[in-house]
């Protein structure tokens, strides 16, 4: 990990001196620096997951038909991806990739921001261009608050209460929103009346949870670690939107209950498909029969 870690330490503590010893500048511009650098895998990411939803009415459907086949299963999914061109491996190397980086830019934060002696002399280790050491200890107070701890959230209206609140409800809207906006719209299953896959349920639990996971470790860790989550997860919110993937329809939408029909027709893969009325039509004309 060191081999991630020491040169995030570095460039944070580069930019700390660039930006006028202002710690919570470093971070932000450092962690643009680190999303813009992870955009290709950002990107592929996002393009896998889109594709994974598209195809999933199809593999509901051979799910049904080769249930009892685990080996004829397998052959046809393969089969399909081929047509579709699609590598069920190519969201997760993404993952893969991203998550060492993003655990040494959490640890980097930590390490730039030492609180105590100890990890004042473990910083100054860890620098690796001459003469960083010169900004050793590196200001880690913003608007009084000490970065290095986590938000007071208590009774009053101090300062450091309103501003503690302030960075939690900002990262756990910032987490709900990149959710919503770069989560592919759920696909209906197959003959199931427009009612979600049976991943989708999942997927909208995560879209709970995990604002609320973000939440509490803004809660636990250093406020560095909050402004690091807002600054990530408004970029990565960015980046949806100048790729045009942003799902907005995820903000506004609301499942619909499976089931109900109307009496104006059927919906089938997002076509109106009108239902016959035969007998209206057979008791026109009978009645005019009847009639004369």
């Amino acid at each position: 990990m060191d081999i991630i870690l020491n040169p995030f330490v570095s460039i944070l503590t580069v930019l700390y001196g660039i930006l006028g010893q202002n710690m919570v500048l470093a971070i932000v511009v450092f962690t643009i620096i680190v999303r813009l650098l992870m955009f290709p895998l950002t990107a592929q990411q996002m393009k896998s997951s889109k594709a994974m939803q598209q195809l999933q009415p199809e593999l509901k459907k051979m799910q049904e038909k080769y249930k009892g086949d685990r080996e004829k299963l397998a052959q046809e999914q393969m089969k399909l991806y081929r047509e579709y061109g699609f590598n069920p491996l190519s969201g997760c190397l993404p993952l893969v990739v991203q998550f060492p980086i993003f655990i040494a830019l959490y640890q980097a934060i930590i390490h730039a921001l030492a609180a105590t002696p100890t990890q004042l002399l473990d910083l100054s280790g860890r620098l690796l261009i001459p003469g960083l050491d010169q900004f050793i200890p590196l200001n880690n107070m913003f608007l009084g608050l000490n970065l290095t701890l986590p938000p007071k959230i208590g009774a009053g209206g101090t300062v450091e209460t309103v501003v503690g609140i302030a960075l939690v409800a900002l990262v756990v809207a910032t987490t709900w929103l990149q959710f919503k906006l770069t989560t592919p719209t759920a696909a209906p299953a197959a003959g199931a009346n427009g009612k979600p896959a049976p991943g989708a349920g999942m997927t909208q639990s995560m879209g709970t949870i995990m604002p609320l996971m973000y939440g509490f470790f803004a809660l636990s860790f250093s406020i560095g670690i909050s402004i690091y989550f807002i600054v990530s997860n408004i970029a990565g919110i960015l980046q949806a939107v100048m790729m045009g993937r942003a799902n907005f329809r995820n903000l506004f939408s609301r499942p619909k209950p499976p089931g109900l029909a109307t009496t104006a027709g059927t919906k089938i893969e997002g076509k109106a498909t009108p239902i016959p009325s035969k007998a209206k039509s057979g008791s026109g004309s009978s009645g005019k029969d009847k009639s004369k």
